[in-house]
């Protein structure tokens, strides 16, 4: 990734919980500037949605929507995104759809 690191800190996943998110059926976005000039990217995926296999897929779908899409993506962001449970049986191509139209909504994209 160009300019972007993972989110890990468990203090900075509560601010973003804070703020107000931006939802459709698939994915959850919680979006806020950071004040430097990279993005922070942070992937939540409960254990409701299934075991470490299935979780652990979903959370590589993501991260390779956010890779291929990262140029598009505005500099100086902390981005977390929630994984729902459609989010188990949608393609890549409407997953990537539905997180670039919660990002577009957040303000988040050049």
């Amino acid at each position: 990734m160009k300019f972007s690191k993972a989110l890990k800190l468990n203090h900075i996943f509560r601010r973003l919980y804070a703020t107000s998110g931006h939802a459709n059926s698939c994915l959850v976005l919680y979006a806020r500037k950071n004040g430097s000039q990279a993005n922070r990217v942070g992937i939540t995926v409960s254990k409701k949605l299934g075991r470490a296999v299935v979780r652990n897929r979903i959370r590589r779908r993501l991260r390779e929507v956010y890779r291929l899409n990262e140029s598009r993506f505005a500099p100086g962001w902390d981005i977390v995104v929630v994984a729902r449970s459609r989010c188990l049986t949608v393609s890549f191509e409407k997953l990537t759809q539905s997180y670039l139209a919660l990002a577009e909504k957040a303000g988040i994209l050049q």
